[in-house]
């Protein structure tokens, strides 16, 4: 991955540092890791309109 992407704490991670996500978004993709692995760690991405869908579903 050649881009540079800014990396943000997901709002629903825990607040005891246990269970972290970040996200990062970049034009048509939403990145997501684990924060405790870091920028080295494993992450993936998802084209923005399914990480809407998602979303619309898991808040139902």
């Amino acid at each position: 991955m050649s881009e540079q992407l800014s990396w943000f704490k997901s709002s629903y991670s825990d607040s005891s540092g246990g269970a972290c996500v970040e996200v990062a978004i970049s034009p048509g993709a939403i990145h997501v890791r684990d924060s405790k692995l870091g920028a080295e760690g494993p992450r993936f991405a998802v084209e923005a309109g399914a990480w809407s869908d998602f979303l619309g579903y898991a808040a139902r």
